[in-house]
């Protein structure tokens, strides 16, 4: 308990640190900033309250298409290592088309997208599907073929089918591994779709609101727009968090 206590106290500390040398302009005379080029915690507060329910109607918008394509790149990222542990000849190639297809920048598959879709939605979700694929095929292949020594050799023994070794063993051991693979999705989810609003013709959204407003030199509610991205990472990491305990508790990472 002490030891989780450490843990959670130390980073949330440091967070608060980090706060108050803002507040206090002590950045601002360390990096040579001036107050409109970095608004001070208060100050993006104050603005935020005043724009709440359009930050809340952008944030939502943004929400729905990182949810809609995280769904989407992890159902398919998890389809190609299921085929790529079961057709180890044709699998290894899926795995290493979703790795190159990682390898693209997400600032040139953004107007690769608004060129393939003509709605602004559907170019959010073409983007994160595609960004959240290869971690999850990656991780859950892992998961479904590191298995504990002689394991699958004694179901085998058993006479064990394919579908009872892959139901049996195989998922209940990728759980950890695909869990991993949603920690890291969630947060790079929002980031594709905020980077995506960018270059879509949208007027909507955190990255449109983002960029329209640090345009205009409206520096705090720019930055207000990036407290909600956070807070919102923040609260998606801790849900599937709290999944991860209640889903695996026999595993080590767990007690």
């Amino acid at each position: 308990m002490k030891e989780k206590v450490k843990n959670v106290l130390l980073p949330l500390g440091f967070g608060i640190l980090v706060i108050f040398i803002w507040q206090k302009g002590l950045i601002h005379d360390v990096l040579g900033f001036k107050p409109f080029q970095l608004p001070i915690p208060s100050q993006i507060i104050d603005t935020l309250q005043k724009n709440f329910d359009k930050a809340i109607a952008d944030t939502i918008v943004t929400i729905s298409g990182a949810l809609v394509g995280l769904a989407l790149g992890c159902l398919i990222g998890f389809l190609v290592a299921v085929i790529a542990t079961q057709f180890p000849k044709w699998g290894y190639t899926g795995l290493s088309i979703i790795a190159a297809f990682n390898a693209i920048p997400i600032v040139a598959l953004s107007p690769i997208m608004n060129r393939w879709f003509t709605s602004g939605f559907a170019q959010k979700v073409g983007v994160v599907t595609v960004v959240c694929m290869a971690a999850m095929a990656i991780n859950a292949y892992r998961g479904l073929n590191d298995l504990k020594p002689f394991s699958k050799d004694l179901l085998e023994s058993y006479a064990s089918s394919e579908r009872v070794i892959f139901f049996k063993l195989r998922l209940p051991n990728c759980l950890p591994s695909v869990l991993t693979a949603l920690k890291i999705n969630v947060a790079a989810a929002i980031m594709a779709a905020m980077i995506s609003e960018y270059f879509a013709a949208s007027t909507s959204g955190i990255g449109f609101g983002v960029k329209d407003n640090l345009r205009k030199g409206m520096m705090a509610m720019g930055w207000s727009y990036i407290v909600m991205a956070a807070l919102v990472g923040i609260v998606l990491y801790l849900i599937v968090l709290l999944v991860e305990r209640r889903a695996i508790k026999w595993h080590a990472s767990q007690r």
